[in-house]
């Protein structure tokens, strides 16, 4: 069976759709017959930039507060870290807040196989 992870990532909804079809097409989200599948939020993001930080919202030393969507699936464990490059490489921010863990009880059905 498959090591599966849960990952979360929070982005500006300005590139929610970028970031979705960057991971899923890395592999995120596969589950049986479908690919891409995920969760999508909307919430407020709120970052305090410090000294040395290229904020792509905001100043440095300033708090700020922004439109963001989290965004939840899975992924198969051999694949995580093509997923995250892929997020790093389309997300805007300079330190995605992302994090990551083991799903445990967790297997996937064979998709050739008959449902019981």
């Amino acid at each position: 069976m498959t090591e599966l992870h849960a990952l979360v990532v929070y982005v500006p909804g300005t590139h929610t759709r970028q970031v979705l079809e960057a991971i899923g097409d890395a592999g995120a989200g596969r589950i049986g017959n479908y690919s891409h599948c995920s969760f999508v939020t909307s919430g407020t993001g709120r970052f305090t930039p410090q000294a040395g930080a290229a904020p792509y919202v905001g100043d440095v030393g300033t708090p700020e507060e922004v439109p963001e969507d989290r965004i939840e699936c899975v992924v198969e464990g051999p694949l995580l870290k093509r997923v995250i490059a892929a997020l790093r490489a389309v997300h805007p921010y300079e330190e995605p807040a992302l994090m990551s863990w083991k799903v445990e009880g967790w297997s996937f059905q064979d998709p050739d196989s008959s449902r019981a």
